[in-house]
């Protein structure tokens, strides 16, 4: 307990210092790029919130290592995640970095995950290819890219205020309930720690966006809550590897509708950025028209589009943390969540959005 409030309020208390001292880092730290396809904010707003979620899991780790000198597992994997969450924060504070350094640097630190701490994706419980991950290095290979694309994806879908952060929140309770039903307490922990450190940045950024997470604070979610996910699942065998997919479907899917669309349907690059995401089409589509005639109100249709989002992200959840033994049971889920998802974007990008999506 006492590294959780240490991870919170360290959080909590280094972004309310990133806020009051904007003035002073603004011309760095600041996105003032307002015109961007993916740009929804009109003042200029600081992009490093990651370093709170940083300092808040650095915090308890050190609480974690002066009460359990052992405690070897959490400081390794905070080591692993330096490269993935440097290379995000260079490109918050320069705005220079491309994406393809950014996995580059993400990829590194998911083969030292999978080296040093053993989070490496072994089987998938599909005859034929868990022999084919059996194979030497396919093993490694697949966690590299599994890890790499799920630290992007948050990155992807970190479009509007809280969106990225309560996903990552939400995810993270998943997992410690299904390390808590397994009776694994270190997972729990590790899940724990990293959700008292988001939430210590999201009271500061929900609704009013007064800072961001930044690339560096979103690859460092996505990266934190892979390694977490792989490792569930590699300490239990009971654990189908189909419930890391499903826990986290909602940014994994959005990556790869996001390379489709652009790849194969738009034929340029995947790695640039539009204004066609869903929760781009949510805001655009359905709540701005609406918020945009609403004076004083906090909850603008920024805010008011991230919900859609985490109901979005429960619906996998859900099943995926009640049916988390069940290869069959998850598949026929993930099947059913992708189907939905690409009927609900149909719908919406056809300007046929369904009545019980309108907030009035």
């Amino acid at each position: 307990m006492t590294g959780l409030l240490a991870a919170f309020f360290s959080s909590f208390i280094a972004t309310l210092l990133i806020i009051r001292f904007q003035h002073l880092h603004n011309h760095i730290s600041a996105d003032s790029d307002l015109s961007g396809p993916q740009k929804f904010h009109k003042i200029s707003v600081p992009r490093i919130g990651g370093i709170s979620i940083a300092a808040g899991i650095f915090t308890a780790t050190l609480f974690r290592l002066q009460s359990n000198p052992g405690a070897s597992l959490e400081a390794t994997l905070l080591v692993c995640a330096i490269p993935t969450f440097a290379i995000g924060l260079t490109e918050d504070l320069t705005k220079r970095v491309g994406v393809k350094s950014r996995l580059l640097f993400t990829a590194i630190g998911a083969a030292m995950a999978a080296i040093y701490l053993g989070a490496k994706i072994t089987r998938l419980d599909i005859p034929g290819v868990d022999y084919l991950i059996a194979l030497p290095g396919v093993g490694l290979i697949l966690t590299i890219f599994a890890v790499t694309g799920l630290a992007n994806a948050y990155n992807i879908i970190d479009g509007f205020n809280g969106l990225s952060s309560m996903v990552g929140i939400i995810t993270l309770m998943g997992l410690t309930y299904v390390s808590y039903t397994v009776g694994d307490p270190l997972m729990m922990y590790l899940s724990l720690v990293m959700a008292a450190s988001i939430l210590g940045f999201f009271l500061w950024n929900y609704p009013r966006g007064l800072i961001f997470l930044g690339d560096g604070g979103a690859y460092l979610i996505g990266f934190w809550i892979s390694i977490v996910t792989v490792l569930l699942v590699a300490r239990h065998h009971n654990i189908s590897p189909w419930f890391a997919l499903l826990i986290n479907a909602y940014p994994i899917l959005e990556t790869l509708f996001t390379i489709y669309r652009r790849k194969i349907h738009q034929g340029i690059n995947p790695g640039l950025p539009d204004g066609i995401h869903f929760h781009t089409l949510i805001f655009r589509r359905i709540l701005n028209p609406i918020c945009n005639t609403q004076k004083g109100d906090i909850f603008t249709a920024n805010a008011k589009t991230s919900p859609y989002l985490w109901v979005l992200t429960a619906m996998a959840i859900v099943p995926a943390i009640l049916y988390w033994n069940s290869t069959y049971i998850l598949i026929t889920c993930s099947i059913i969540f992708t189907v939905n998802y690409v009927w609900l974007y149909k719908k919406i990008v056809t300007f046929k959005t369904p009545d019980w999506m309108h907030p009035y």
